[in-house]
Parts: C-alpha cells; structure tokens; sequence
C-alpha cells in the first residue's frame, strides 16, 4: 500500500525541492514535514494540526487534496490502532487493515449468529422447556374448615391447566382461578400445567380439611 509520505516525498525530489524549501513556503516546520514524509506520525502533534499540515503540503506541491487526505487518513488511523499494541509485539505491516476489517466484520456475524440462536430459543421455548407454574393459594400444609377450596395460581398464557384433572381457565396473561371440593381430613390437591407439546409441570398442595 502508497502511504501519503512517500507520494508527498516523490512529488517534493520531482520538483527539487529541499525540505527547507517546503518549510518556508508553508510556514509548516521541516522537522514535521520530514515525519508526515517518513509516515513518523507519533512525532507530529494532534491529528487536527497534522491535517492541516497535509493539506497544506499537498496544496504546495500541487498534489490533489482530496486523494492525499484520504491516504492520510487511512495510514493515521492504522498508526493510531499499533500504538496502543506493546513496543515490539508487532511490526506495522503484520497488522494491515484488510485483517482488521476481517476480524470485525468476523466479530459481526458471530454477534448475529449469537442473536439468531437467541431469538430461536426464544420463539420455540414451548418445545425445550416445561411451562411455568407457580400457586400462591393454597399454602402447602395449610388447615381449612371448608370443602371448597380456592386455587389461585399462574402459567404460562399457551398452556391448559388442571386442578384435580378439571380444566381451569387462564386469563390473557396466564392466571388461573378455580374453586374444587376435597374430603374432610386429610386431602391433595393436584395443579399441573401443559403446553402445546405436551410439556408438562405438576404441583402438588397437601392441606388438612377439618370440619366442626
């Protein structure tokens, strides 16, 4: 790959001119202009002067601003990623930017491959996973003087839930109610949910009856 300086260093020996000569045309130290030459962009200040310092050579020695700026940038920004790399863990052509966009573009699509598996997952949970079910009433172990009892609980909204193998009906959002009559003494009581592939969760309740 052409980087800036040497196109700049070319265009400058072209035309005979010293770097001296370049300096006092552009007001632009020859120290910096050696750099910006020798692609030394570590020696130059911030990124918004050595813009300016490019343009302003490429201006001078009628270069087209537009493609030397682009190579600027391109050779920058490579320089600016090997800097935060250890001194010597890497020459500067062992990193060009072809690899770099592989491996983000590589980064990429295991992200949506990741999102993919997710979302499938997610849509088909009904087929890998048993429903939820929880009841709030009855308490396991509870004492009650009455028949009838109450059974409140929740699953999931796709699901048929059976007390005591009787249907009960879920609202929207997956919430049941339903009243069933047991035998005084001791008695269970049977809540299990079942989702369109026969998934199946089953909760139990043991509560004693005691009638006065």
């Amino acid at each position: 790959m052409v980087h800036v300086g040497e196109k700049l260093y070319e265009e400058r020996v072209k035309r005979g001119y010293t770097l001296e000569e370049v300096s006092k045309a552009t007001k632009i130290r020859s120290a910096f202009l050696a750099a910006i030459e020798k692609g030394e962009y570590k020696k130059l200040p911030s990124g918004t002067y050595v813009h300016g310092f490019v343009r302003n050579y490429a201006r001078f020695l009628g270069l087209p601003e537009h493609e030397i700026l682009a190579l600027f940038k391109r050779g920058y920004a490579e320089e600016k990623f090997l800097k935060v790399l250890p001194d010597g863990f890497v020459r500067k052509d062992d990193f060009p930017l072809s690899k770099i966009k592989f491996a983000q573009t590589f980064k990429v699509l295991i992200l949506i491959l990741i999102a993919l598996v997710a979302y499938i997952i997610f849509q088909y949970r009904s087929a890998i996973f048993n429903p939820s079910l929880s009841v709030s009433s009855p308490k396991e172990n509870s004492i009650t003087s009455s028949q009838a009892i109450l059974v409140i609980g929740k699953t999931d909204p796709n699901s048929t839930v059976f007390i005591n193998n009787e249907t009960a009906s879920l609202d929207k959002d997956g919430n049941f109610k339903k009243t069933v009559n047991v035998f005084p003494g001791r008695a269970k009581i049977t809540i299990k949910s079942v989702n369109n592939f026969n998934k199946t969760t089953i909760l139990e309740r043991q509560i004693e009856v005691k009638i006065q």
